[in-house]
């Protein structure tokens, strides 16, 4: 799953796996939950939590095609 982190803002997904995102974006989403921070301030958390879930999606689908890969190599095995 070396290519999660190769696409979008480099910084976020070349160094964060799923876990770590996952946290974050949960970290993100109680912040914005409970306002009190300027627009501004909300403005950079839901760009920040855009981030996370992308990089979230990637690993996921990642995962999902590694999954099928398998799942059709032992088909073929099977066939």
């Amino acid at each position: 799953m070396s290519d999660a982190g190769t696409q979008g803002t480099q910084g976020t997904q070349d160094t964060l796996g799923y876990e770590q995102a996952r946290d974050e974006l949960v970290e993100v989403v109680r912040k914005l939950e409970t306002g009190g921070g300027s627009l501004e301030e909300s403005l950079a958390l839901w760009e920040r939590g855009e981030e996370l879930a992308a990089v979230c999606q990637r690993w996921l689908d990642g995962a999902r095609a590694r999954l099928n890969a398998v799942l059709e190599a032992e088909e073929g095995e099977v066939e």
